[in-house]
């Protein structure tokens, strides 16, 4: 019964993913209806914090929807790039959160505590950067999904690491189709 629901997740997980490289809104959607799917399916794999993230993306999905609603609406859909400062900012956060909470995992019957940490932080910081609409985006999440693909292998969720996978070459073409756009707003303005 668990692989139908997989199968669900995936679906609506790549239709959100191939959406966004195309900046349509109608992504968040399937944001939505693919994170509901996994919030309940990590929980029970024991991948605890893959199963809080995934929660967090239903919040999220909703945001990232009026984000890009009241852009659109003010005419202001631009692509925009953090400085260094704030992707050091970023990094550090997401590396000091990903030990705490690993640590706190590890006392738990959690799997990988520090991978599942760093992933579902990572991934946190990541989907903000999203619904900002944060060129460097793209890059962060390379790094992720490479983490998660190994992370749903070792838990044998096969058609998600699968998923994964189909993310970093979605992710590739993302980052230059979102690069190409920052590039000719930057010479337009």
């Amino acid at each position: 019964m668990m692989i139908f629901f997989e199968i669900f997740a995936v679906i609506f997980a790549l239709l959100y993913l191939f959406l966004a490289t195309k900046q349509k809104i109608s992504c968040w959607y399937a944001a939505f209806i693919s994170t509901a799917i996994y919030t309940f399916l990590y929980w029970d794999v024991a991948l605890y914090m893959e199963s809080l993230l995934n929660f967090y993306y239903l919040s999220m999905a909703v945001y990232g929807w009026r984000e890009w609603s009241k852009r659109e609406k003010d005419n202001l859909s631009l692509i925009t790039n953090w400085s260094s400062s704030e992707h050091f900012f970023a990094i550090t956060i997401i590396f000091i959160l990903t030990f705490s909470s690993g640590y706190f995992l590890s006392n738990t019957d959690a799997v990988k505590p520090y991978l599942d940490s760093f992933t579902t932080w990572a991934s946190v910081v990541t989907t903000y950067m999203v619904t900002q609409k944060v060129l460097s985006n793209w890059l962060f999440w390379i790094v992720i999904n490479t983490v998660g693909i190994f992370l749903n292998l070792d838990r044998e969720l096969y058609l998600t690491a699968l998923l994964l996978f189909c993310y970093q070459i979605i992710s590739i073409i993302g980052y230059f189709n979102w690069r190409k756009t920052y590039h000719e707003q930057s010479t337009s303005y």
